[in-house]
């Protein structure tokens, strides 16, 4: 992006003789796959997905819920709040300032939303995780939210989605954040004794503790392509079990060889597949 900055931009202020020619750097976007530059407004148009190499950026949750949702339409289901730095934790920052930071760049109370709508006229409750907040971490807020979204789901009797996006459990919330981990299996055996359909899809990255607890407990697992999903990092395990690993062997394409996921799908198949799925779970 810093050739769009530093070269072409100057060329056409001058050319425009510096008259209120501004040029945004946001306009355009590059591909990190291909590295083509793209215009900013045809990649939102094709819903995040470079037309070069099918790379999947990473969607925000209230685009993807616009792109599920019949007409955009659905009614967001607010989040369970809870006393926040229990712990009084502080890195090179303060999780308060963290918090406080995360919840300005993203104008989200945390790393989820919930949302209640319909995807081709069928009713479905729909928790989507953003990475932009604080690495889509699973802290109470998250755990908590996510019993809430299930319990929201066995009342409407309706299927139940989750978007997976995180880096695992919230570090600074300790063991209070590990606890979720159990809680929202809990929540999955309490869907699943219900009767309800349960469909997970990994968005990039899935990993930690979310990948280790309710993502991979689904009915149906589907993943975006390329999506990272693992529990941890590759050389991590590489040093801890002294081999080397197979190329890619956290992406999708080869979790799908292996067993861990159903379906890849692109991301403008999505919406159509769920409907199929929907269909042919709750009859």
């Amino acid at each position: 992006m810093s050739w769009i900055k530093d070269i072409v931009a100057p060329k056409i202020k001058a050319f425009m003789g510096g008259r209120n020619s501004s040029i945004k750097e946001d306009l355009w976007t590059k591909c990190p796959e291909c590295e083509k530059v793209v215009y900013s407004a045809d990649l939102k148009e094709q819903l995040l997905v470079c037309s070069s190499c099918g790379y999947h950026f990473r969607m925000s949750p209230l685009d993807r819920l616009n792109m599920l949702f019949d007409d955009g339409k659905y009614h967001e289901i607010p989040l369970v709040t809870v006393p926040e730095d229990p712990l009084k934790f502080k890195d090179v920052k303060k999780y308060t300032d963290r918090l406080k930071d995360a919840r300005d760049k993203t104008k989200l109370y945390d790393a989820t939303v919930i949302a209640y709508g319909e995807i081709y006229l069928s009713p479905a409750v729909v928790f989507v995780m953003d990475f932009a907040f604080m690495g889509g971490s699973m802290g109470r807020c998250i755990g908590q939210s996510f019993a809430k979204a299930i319990n929201v789901a066995i009342e409407k009797r309706v299927p139940f989605i989750s978007f997976t996006a995180s880096g695992g459990a919230r570090m600074q919330e300790g063991l209070l954040a590990l606890y979720q981990m159990a809680s929202t299996v809990a929540s999955v055996c309490r869907l699943k004794e219900a009767g309800l359909a349960y469909i997970n899809v990994f968005t990039h990255p899935t990993t930690g503790g979310v990948l280790a607890s309710f993502s991979t407990l689904g009915d149906i697992h589907i993943a975006e392509p390329g999506a990272l999903i693992g529990f941890t990092g590759a050389r991590v395990i590489e040093k801890t079990i002294k081999k080397t690993l197979p190329e890619g062997f956290q992406r999708a394409s080869f979790l799908l060889e292996h067993g861990l996921i159903d379906m890849i799908v692109p991301r403008n198949e999505l919406k159509h597949k769920l409907k199929l799925l929907l269909s042919y779970m709750q009859h």
